[in-house]
């Protein structure tokens, strides 16, 4: 399983944990996703290291899940899955909509960082003549050509939704363009851009940025591998 997976299951994990949470019945709730995950009230028990008559007490609301206790339930039941070949959860990416191939790789960081140290983590050069100082609470690394192949209108807005306040990063890039008409005319924008190694920037998609106030950074890593790497450098520091 790669990387992105295990942002994907961290998401699926999070949904089902605010979905038991937001029910009014969450005693209800917790014994829905354990039998929409095949899981025996045994089975679950023995995963999570406790006895089944603890798992009866919550499902039958004797007790009330704190968050400890509802994370450690969640996440035995996405363990379990994975024994089987993640066959729920694979089911769930599709439903929730986190099914993007064009992804390579999406993180949030622990708490913000500015643009200059997102510029330092790709070799990248700011090519605005202003600086927004936001935060940027993650980044989002996607392949350009992958996406115009894979994305309809509706899925383009719904991938629009992990774009906010995080870093978005284009490869295979050839000059910009594209991507940047695209945010132009969409109700969410990021707060910065990235683009590895295009060919050459485009005039147009220079004078976009700079109308709609979106830095863009234009990134020397030489391969996509070590654009990622200089990324994920900013968790350990945020």
């Amino acid at each position: 399983m790669d990387e992105l997976d295990t942002y994907m299951i961290e998401m699926i994990g999070k949904r089902i944990s605010g979905d038991i949470v937001w029910s009014k019945d969450p005693a209800g709730t917790l014994r829905k996703w354990r039998e929409m995950f095949e899981v025996s009230q045994g089975e679950l028990a023995r995963e999570m290291g406790v006895k089944q008559s603890v798992i009866a007490d919550y499902e039958r609301g004797r007790r009330v899940a704190g968050s400890e206790f509802l994370r450690k339930y969640v996440s035995a039941l996405i363990s379990i899955d994975a024994r089987r070949g993640y066959k729920v959860v694979k089911e769930l990416a599709k439903m929730f909509g986190l099914n993007y191939p064009f992804i390579i790789d999406m993180r949030d960081f622990t708490s913000p960082v500015t643009i200059d140290k997102i510029i330092m983590a790709v070799d990248g050069v700011l090519v605005n003549s202003f600086v927004k100082n936001e935060k940027i609470y993650g980044y989002i690394v996607t392949d350009s050509i992958k996406a115009i192949l894979s994305l309809s209108g509706m899925d383009f807005y719904q991938a629009l939704s992990l774009m906010v306040n995080r870093a978005v990063v284009f490869t295979k890039v050839t000059s910009g363009r594209s991507p940047m008409i695209a945010l132009k005319v969409a109700p969410i924008r990021p707060p910065v851009v990235v683009f590895h190694r295009p060919i050459k920037l485009d005039p147009l998609a220079f004078m976009i940025s700079e109308i709609e106030g979106i830095n863009v950074i234009v990134s020397t890593k030489l391969h996509e591998e070590d654009l990622i790497k200089g990324l994920r450098s900013l968790l350990a520091e945020s």
